[in-house]
C-alpha cells in the first residue's frame, strides 16, 4: 500500500502528514524518524476507520512545507494541494462520518476515565499556553477548536455541549450555505489559509493527538483494562 504524505517541518522537526488517509500523521525529531512511524499509525489509523491492514506500507513523499512554527508541540498551518479541489457528495459524507466518529470516539475515551479531574502529566508549556493534564482539560480543549475550526471557512459554530454535538451543529450550519462542495480557499486566522477539506483533515488530527495523549497518560494512571480505547492506539 502507497501512503501519500505532506512533509511539515521547521528545519528538523517534523510533521508528516498522510494525505490519503485523511487525519493520520507522525511527528519526529527528524523526517527519518517521523517516516519509521508512520507504518504503526497507518495500521491504528485503518483499524480505527475499518478497512484491511496492509502488509507493506509504502510512504511517498508529494508535498513539503516549511515553515517557522513550532511542529515539534504540533502547531501547523500547511494546507495541502490537494485540499484545494472541490469535493464531490460521497466525499464529503464519508469524511463527515469520520469526523463524527472521531468526535464520539474521544468522548467515549473521556467518559471512561475514572477521575477526570485527577493530573495526568507534569506541568509543562507549548505555543498555545499551559498543556492540558487532566483529563477534564483535555476534552474541553479538544473541544475548543470547534468555534474557532468552522469560523476559519465562514461557519458560524459554538462549543456547548458534547464535542460530538457541538461539531455536529456545526456540519448542519455548514450544509446550509450553497455550494460548500465547491471548497473555497479563505484566509483566516493569522494569515493561515482553509478550506473544507482542511478543516475535516483537522478535526480528525486534532483528536488523534489529543486522544493519544489522555490514552496514554491515564493508562498509566488508571490501568489498561480501565480506560477505553476506541481510536485503537
Amino acid at each position: 500500500m502507497s501512503v501519500r504524505c505532506v512533509w511539515e517541518h521547521n528545519g528538523a522537526d517534523t510533521l508528516l502528514w498522510a494525505v490519503n488517509f485523511v487525519g493520520a500523521y507522525t511527528r519526529g525529531a527528524s523526517l527519518d524518524e517521523a517516516l519509521r512511524k508512520m507504518p504503526r499509525e497507518i495500521n491504528s489509523y485503518i483499524t480505527w476507520a475499518g478497512g484491511p491492514i496492509p502488509d507493506i506500507v509504502e510512504i511517498e513523499i508529494e508535498e513539503e512545507s516549511a515553515c517557522d512554527l513550532c511542529v515539534r508541540d504540533a502547531d501547523s498551518d500547511v494546507l495541502f494541494t490537494r485540499e484545494k479541489v472541490p469535493l464531490t457528495r460521497v466525499e464529503y459524507e464519508d469524511l463527515k462520518s469520520l469526523a463524527l466518529k472521531s468526535a464520539r470516539d474521544f468522548q467515549n475515551l473521556y467518559d471512561s476515565i475514572p477521575d477526570p479531574e485527577r493530573p495526568l502529566s507534569p506541568a509543562r508549556e507549548t505555543f498555545y499556553g499551559p498543556v492540558p493534564r487532566t483529563a477534564e482539560e483535555m476534552y474541553r480543549h479538544t473541544k475548543s477548536v470547534n468555534a474557532y475550526y468552522f469560523g476559519e471557512i465562514g461557519v458560524r459554530a459554538d462549543n456547548e455541549g458534547t464535542i460530538f454535538a457541538c461539531r455536529k451543529r456545526g456540519f448542519e450550519a455548514l450544509e446550509a450555505q450553497p455550494d460548500f462542495l465547491h471548497n473555497s480557499v479563505t484566509e483566516g486566522s493569522y494569515g493561515e489559509y482553509w478550506s473544507l477539506r482542511k478543516l475535516l483533515r483537522r478535526f480528525i488530527w486534532h483528536d488523534r493527538i489529543h486522544g493519544r495523549a489522555l490514552y496514554r497518560t491515564a493508562t498509566r494512571a488508571f490501568g489498561e483494562t480501565t480506560v477505553a480505547n476506541p481510536f485503537r492506539f
